[in-house]
């Protein structure tokens, strides 16, 4: 090195002729001007008491997902793997006037990739590597898939797999993701050629989500925004029995406050301004309709969270996508799902808990954990009740419902 030459500037010339090279890279890539991308998927985390995305898992596994689905480590490897955010079923549609052949890759900032199909090309880390519940806090992963050999085809007939073992696969959740104009696929895979409507990926990661909300004891929430832009729509969703309510908070940049939403909602009127905001962002009205019909139970349950749209910049740092040839347009709208434990949640568990009210506490079985360690943590005097009263719940027999006489 040359010594009359400043280390800060090396190091400046240096940056600039990465950055060139990425834009004639960029420049020189082949784009098909009749193929777009669209894809939508959702980050699902839990705030703890200090507003921001804690560690969690849930109580169970994938079993939401059909038997043809692959899974990294087995079926139920998931249910242990200790995380931020629960990324929970991309999907990525193409659409094009006539047959092209494509490939696909998404990378994963700090995570790894735990149910996919078609069977990828190749997944990182490799899935029969062994992960234990702290592998995503303990070492440096940057997960990846691939599909080196998707054939999207408008005019084929497609033959879809479904899940001949199970006797309720008309109501699996997953079929929804197909019903839209999106082209049919042909993957060509090491076992064959697969056809599905879309390419579908989920995962776990560690990372930091965008966004924090801290709930006052009379059920306010202060929401705050972490990321370098604005996150384009914030909504504060609460469900007790059989009412629920929501609060639509707008665009965030900065903070925000939202009270308590009056539980006077209704399926038509959510499922409207859902549909609004995520054809705003760029889905098509099909696209969206089968997002929130992929997610109606589970986004709809007891609790109290929020729903926000991840910012662009943001979904293409912890998900950088590429395809090749690229996309005319490619858009991504991933919804953000932030668990909340106000004070009404918080009532409504130890209820259950003082009467072992097995099937009450179920409600609650995704969550359950994280929950309660933020119950612990808030009052840590009742950390042992909380304990005695969790282990008599879960060896009390749910109550059966009485048959007529």
């Amino acid at each position: 090195m040359n010594p009359a030459v400043p280390r800060s500037r090396i190091a400046g010339l240096v940056l600039v002729v990465v950055a060139l090279s990425a834009s004639f890279g960029a420049q020189n890539q082949t784009v098909d001007h009749d193929l777009t991308a669209h894809e939508w998927g959702t980050f699902t985390s839990i705030a703890g008491n200090d507003g921001r995305a804690v560690q969690w898992s849930p109580l169970n596994g994938s079993v939401d997902l059909p038997t043809f689905v692959e899974h990294l480590n087995g079926a139920q490897f998931k249910a242990g793997l200790r995380g931020t955010v629960r990324m929970e079923t991309p999907v990525l549609y193409f659409y094009s006037a006539q047959e092209t052949a494509v490939s696909v890759k998404v990378g994963f900032s700090r995570g790894v990739i735990t149910e996919w199909f078609p069977r990828a090309s190749h997944i990182k880390p490799n899935p029969n590597s062994v992960l234990d519940r702290e592998a995503l806090n303990q070492k440096q992963i940057n997960g990846s898939i691939a599909w080196d050999s998707v054939t999207v085809s408008p005019n084929l007939a497609a033959s879809f797999p479904r899940d001949v073992s199970s006797d309720d696969d008309q109501a699996n959740q997953y079929y929804a993701a197909r019903e839209t104009s999106a082209a049919p696929l042909r993957v060509k895979t090491s076992t064959g050629e697969q056809q599905e409507k879309f390419l579908f990926y989920r995962g776990v990661s560690a990372f930091s989500v965008p966004i924090a909300a801290t709930v006052t004891p009379e059920g306010k929430v202060q929401v705050t925004d972490l990321a370098q832009e604005e996150i384009p729509s914030v909504i504060f969703f609460e469900r007790r029995g059989d009412k629920f309510g929501y609060r639509l908070g707008g665009a965030l940049q900065g903070e925000m406050w939202l009270d308590s939403p009056e539980l006077t909602g209704t399926s038509d009127s959510l499922s409207h301004d859902l549909e609004d905001i995520l054809t705003s962002q760029g889905l098509y009205r099909d696209e969206a309709r089968a997002m929130i019909e992929t997610w109606r139970q589970s986004w709809f349950e007891e609790g109290s969270r929020l729903f926000y749209i991840v910012p662009r910049h943001f979904v293409n740092a912890i998900l950088p996508l590429t395809i090749t040839p690229a996309p005319s347009q490619t858009v991504r709208v991933f919804v953000g799902r932030l668990e909340l434990v106000t004070p009404a949640t918080v009532q409504a568990v130890q209820k259950i808990l003082a009467a072992h009210d097995l099937e009450g506490l179920q409600t609650y079985s995704r969550f359950l954990e994280p929950i309660l360690d933020e119950m612990k943590a808030a009052n840590p005097p009742q950390a042992e009740q909380i304990e005695r009263d969790l282990d008599l719940t879960y060896r009390s027999p749910m109550v059966q419902p009485q048959t007529a006489k």
